[in-house]
Order: structure tokens, then sequence, then C-alpha cells
């Protein structure tokens, strides 16, 4: 296998166990609390992150207030609320759409980065991000397959999944704003870090009245797989092969979570895959395509 095609497979799988992460905050939420699910998935992974990037913790020392008030605040949006608002999310609407709106994250950025960062926004990009848009609306309002089974309250949790979206939008602005101060993975730490902070006190609560007995291995393994997919395994593929190709084949690959989460949907939670979903995925990839392209 050559160097090149190595560096894609990394870059797949990371979007993949992102994907994956979706899926099994459906199971992780029939036995965990949302914020204690949260906190021990942070309180996991911050060891091994730690050890993985040992090298990088020497930056500390030298950041500036502004720098550690911005890392915080992608700490508060790219983890607090995003997860937070997903998992419950999850209790309302399917792991499919759940994992289709949040690939709109791409078109998240460009919006906002016109908006605040005063950034361009070309015509290819406004096009890809009307296309996504229309993708979205296409699993929201769907015209057939009525009868597939959506979730309790399916408008109300696509609504907190984009809300979700728009937290992660955030949190890869404000990493672009300290990207040139901290390195990635000593950001992913201290990010990690403020993280716990952020879920400890409504986590504490939660684990007051949660019932710890009642936990099985299964339940144990998932948390486990829960905290090292993303926060772990993920990060490392990623920032070991991003940084070796253009941002724009880099965008591409971003393509590959709802794609995932279709399929391991289907495979492991045995969701329906109905046409509004294929017509929204589609809408999405090349909405998607077109903005990172440009």
């Amino acid at each position: 296998m050559s160097h090149r095609w190595l560096v894609y497979g990394e870059m797949a799988l990371a979007m993949a166990l992102v994907g994956s992460s979706i899926v099994v905050g459906k199971l992780i939420i029939a036995s965990f609390p949302v914020f204690l699910a949260s906190f021990l998935r942070l309180a996991i992974s911050l060891p091994i992150l730690g050890f993985v990037a040992r090298d990088t913790l020497y930056e500390f020392r030298t950041l500036s207030r502004r720098t550690l008030c911005l890392v915080f605040l992608q700490a508060f949006t790219g983890n607090f609320l995003f997860n937070a608002l997903i998992l419950y999310a999850l209790f309302y609407t399917t792991a499919i759409e759940s994992g289709i709106i949040t690939s709109m994250t791409p078109a998240i950025i460009g919006i906002i980065s016109w908006l605040f960062l005063r950034e361009r926004l070309p015509r290819p990009i406004a096009m890809g991000i009307l296309i996504t848009v229309a993708g979205v609306l296409a699993i929201n309002f769907p015209v057939g397959d009525l009868s597939i089974e959506r979730g309790p309250d399916p408008l109300l949790g696509n609504i907190l999944v984009f809300f979700a979206v728009i937290g992660e939008a955030l949190f890869t602005i404000f990493r672009k704003v300290t990207a040139h101060e901290i390195s990635g993975f000593a950001s992913t730490v201290l990010v990690t870090i403020f993280g716990l902070l952020c879920f400890a006190i409504p986590a504490a609560f939660e684990a007051l009245d949660f019932s710890w007995a009642s936990l099985t291995m299964r339940d144990l393994l998932i948390m486990l797989y829960f905290a090292l997919s993303v926060n772990v395994f993920a990060y490392i593929f990623w920032f070991r092969s991003v940084g070796k190709v253009p941002a724009s084949t880099a965008g591409v690959f971003t393509g590959i979570l709802p794609v995932s989460v279709v399929i391991l949907s289907g495979v492991v939670l045995g969701e329906q895959i109905s046409l509004p979903h294929i017509l929204g995925m589609g809408c999405v990839l090349a909405g998607i395509g077109l903005v990172t392209r440009s």
C-alpha cells in the first residue's frame, strides 16, 4: 500500500469512528444519564490523551489568558454543548438522521465565517450550503416513506442536533483562531480538561441517583468504546494524516461521517433507511463537496 493510500485510509477511519460514536450514543443513553455519560467519556480518555500528547504539554506554560479563554470556549461549544445536545437528541430522533444533520458542519462553518469573520463566501460555497440545507429539509419534511419509524419527536430531536452542529462549528472556528498558538494534540488535551470541568457539576448530581450496580459488562465495554473512539483514536488518526493532504481533500473525507452513521445505524441499531434519508444524504454529500472543493 502506497503512503498516499495509507493517509487516505487513516482519514477515512477517523471519520468512520466519529460516525460510530453517534450510533453508540444511542446505546449509551439506554444505560447512562447524559451528563454522567459525557463526563465518564472524557475522564476515561484524558489519561490516554495526556500520554500520547506528553511531548506537547509544555505549551501550556506559554499560553496567554486570551488563548486559554478561547480554548475554554472550544470545550464549552464543541465538547459540552455538542455532546449534551446530541445525546438528548437521540431520545427523540434516530441515529441515521442525527448523523446526516451532523455532517452539515462544513456548511455551518462557512456561514459563521462569512457572518462574523468577514470571510468571502464564493458562489460555489453558497450553492453548497443551499444544497446541504435542502438535504436536511428533505429529512425533516419527507414526501414519502411516512410509515418509517423516525423516533418519538424527530423534529425536536433534529433541532437539537442542528444546535449541536452550531456548537461543533464554533469549536472549529475557535480552533482556527488559536491554531498558531497551540498545537492540535495539546489543544485536544486542554479541551478535554475544560470539558470535564463543564460536565463535573451536572454529572455529580446524576451520579448520586445512578444505580451503578445495574451496569453490565456490555454497558462498560460500550462506554469504553464511546470514550476511545472519538476522543483518542479518531484524533490520533486525523492529526497524523490531515497535515499531509490539501485542506480541500481533508474536507471531502468528512463526507464519510454520514455514510458510516447510516450503515452502522442499519446494522447495529436496526434502523430503517428510507428514500428521504438517501436523498438527504446525497444532497448533504454534494453540498460538502462544493464547500470543501472551493
